[in-house]
């Protein structure tokens, strides 16, 4: 189920199944669950809620994963297909259709088909001011990632991306964005670690020590890495908790939220999403043509 359906979204190991999930271990959850991943039901009523999860819970998706949409939430939060139908059913819901209605404009959503991926989706704006870079400030492409520091993909991606650098030294310019998932109950304070360690100029140094021990990204062991990377302890463990750090995070996956971010890592070209595998051998071509277009 996993692969196949990572495969027709993504075509590759971008977004697709964000964390590894045990065959069982969400099998009763979605059936009685009060809340869904990135599922927004903040501003209905109870009744309304109600109406929202019953309707997730019987109504099928449609990526081809033969699950309900309540199941595929829990199973697959980087599905864009339930996550866009159950938008679309919380929106129906809250402006007063009733089920009936609900399920007809599930039906007619352009989410309720398979669709046709295409590689680079139109470009929007990212704000990106005080973000972490790598490149020339005048690099002709600008990618911006959005990922995780407990993400396996993303883990995976950093090689990709690093080799990416290095074939075009001059010609990218690498932005880190922070999108810690849901699922991952160490990623936010990984993100609030990076952002902490920016403030002393060790970003990058951190990004790599992080995405090397993402199996532990306890308080303490960050810590341990925080040490290991050169950084002033006392200043890095008040700038983790520091509103400002928080802030930063928070403005971040709002950001990710609004350019359609689903999971990690998902990378911009020139602001457009890209939604091939995050590897060098598929975004090289994709690098190529953006250069001819300049």
């Amino acid at each position: 189920m996993g692969f196949m359906k990572s495969f027709l979204l993504h075509t590759g190991l971008v977004i697709g199944l964000s964390v590894l999930v045990a065959p069982h271990s969400y099998a009763e959850d979605w059936k009685t669950a009060s809340s869904l991943p990135g599922v927004d039901l903040g501003g209905l009523s109870a009744t309304q809620k109600a109406s929202v999860l019953k309707i997730l819970r019987e109504q099928g998706c449609s990526c081809g994963c033969s699950m309900k949409l309540a199941e595929c939430r829990i199973a697959d939060p980087g599905c864009a297909y339930s996550t866009n139908l159950a938008r679309t059913a919380v929106d129906a819901v809250k402006a007063g259709k009733n089920e009936s209605e609900v399920i007809a404009l599930l039906g007619s959503s352009q989410w309720a088909h398979l669709q046709e991926p295409r590689l680079l989706d139109d470009p929007i704006k990212i704000p990106v001011s005080g973000a972490p870079s790598v490149g020339p400030a005048t690099a002709p492409i600008t990618l911006v990632e959005f990922s995780d520091f407990q993400c396996p993909y993303c883990a995976v991606a950093v090689g990709e991306i690093n080799a990416l650098l290095k074939t075009y030294p001059n010609q990218i310019k690498l932005i880190f964005k922070q999108f810690p998932l849901e699922t991952h109950p160490q990623a936010d304070l990984a993100a609030a670690a990076a952002i902490a360690a920016q403030k002393q100029d060790k970003f990058w140094v951190m990004h790599d020590a992080m995405f090397a021990h993402r199996d532990d990204l306890s308080r303490k062991n960050i810590l341990v890495l925080a040490k290991a990377s050169g950084l002033d302890l006392e200043r890095f463990e008040a700038d983790i908790d520091s509103t400002e750090v928080r802030e930063t995070v928070v403005r971040d996956v709002q950001d990710g939220d609004r350019a359609h971010v689903e999971g990690t890592p998902t990378v911009f070209i020139n602001g457009q999403k890209y939604n091939g595998a995050v590897s060098l051998a598929q975004l090289k071509p994709v690098i190529a043509d953006q250069l001819k277009a300049h």
